[in-house]
């Protein structure tokens, strides 16, 4: 069973940095997407950013510049460095794996939400003002 489990949840000001990680439990794919989504208060849950197995990384123009994806230490695990937050990036953020067919993920650079099978529980980010 596949378990995404994220963690670095916290409240920081505006133009303060936060790190968030993501571990994925059980999970055996050696060819695939993670990413990681945000759902802002009244707002759909969009893309932030996604890198494959073979290490390429896309993001949302809003995380351009910002935001740096990465695989961590451990197998299916990834990391997302956020700086200069601003209050606009308040938001609960999601953990997200592919299942055994990545061609949906490949096609939208990993930034559709429908191309991920796996999810964690989300942790809430706050940038105070």
């Amino acid at each position: 069973q596949v378990q995404l489990v994220e963690s670095g949840e916290g409240s920081v000001q505006a133009g303060g940095s936060l790190r968030l990680s993501c571990v994925a439990s059980g999970y055996t794919y050696t060819e695939y997407y993670m990413g990681w989504f945000r759902q802002r208060p009244g707002k759909d849950r969009e893309a932030v950013a996604a890198i494959s197995s073979g290490g390429d990384r896309s993001y949302a123009d809003y995380a351009k510049g910002r935001f740096f994806i990465s695989k961590g230490n451990g197998p299916a695990t990834i990391d997302l460095q956020m700086n200069n937050l601003k209050p606009d990036d308040t938001a609960f953020y999601y953990c997200s794996a592919t299942g055994a067919n990545i061609r949906p993920a490949t096609l939208y650079a990993g930034l559709w939400r429908h191309a991920y099978d796996y999810w964690g529980q989300g942790i809430q980010v706050t940038v105070s003002s």
